[in-house]
């Protein structure tokens, strides 16, 4: 999983606790987590398209949640981020005759090790749908929250 994921949540939270008054440019967000404003705007863009943002677009614009934290999972932003497909991609090297010197037919069950790693990503893509934004709200340390409204460098005036 990408690094993407984790600004893509930082944001979220971060969007939570500012509120949704005016929207949060993206150089704003950038500044606040030193991240290059183009590197962000990407993957901001894929949680749009899957509704955990909504962007407004224009001089004042920027990001809001698209939806309340409690409705926005771990899950919905890794998905959003790094697609819906399995992380794990089976090629079956084993049937390969050059790499195994056995034949293709050997093999007529499912790959073990295939069958494990599914059984692992369902497991942890189940613990992230099972926890929300809202969940990392709670969870944040005392404090946090009002930290982050006093300092966020926000645009004026």
């Amino acid at each position: 999983m990408g690094e993407g994921v984790e600004w893509g949540l930082h944001c979220c939270v971060t969007l939570a606790w500012l509120g949704d008054d005016e929207p949060v440019p993206t150089a704003r967000l950038a500044a606040w987590f030193d991240l290059p404003p183009a590197y962000l705007t990407k993957r901001l863009q894929a949680l749009v398209k899957a509704g955990v943002l909504s962007s407004t677009p224009g001089a004042r614009g920027g990001f809001r949640l698209g939806r309340p934290p409690e409705r926005i999972t771990l899950m919905d932003v890794v998905a959003a981020i790094e697609g819906p497909d399995e992380m794990f991609r089976c090629t079956e090297i084993r049937r390969r005759p050059e790499r195994s010197g056995a034949p293709a037919r050997q093999f007529p069950q499912p790959c073990g090790v295939a069958a494990a790693v599914r059984k692992a990503e369902m497991a942890w893509r189940r613990e992230l749908a099972g926890q929300t934004v809202a969940d990392l709200l709670a969870a944040a340390p005392a404090g946090a929250a009002d930290h982050t409204r006093r300092h966020f460098p926000r645009v004026t005036g």
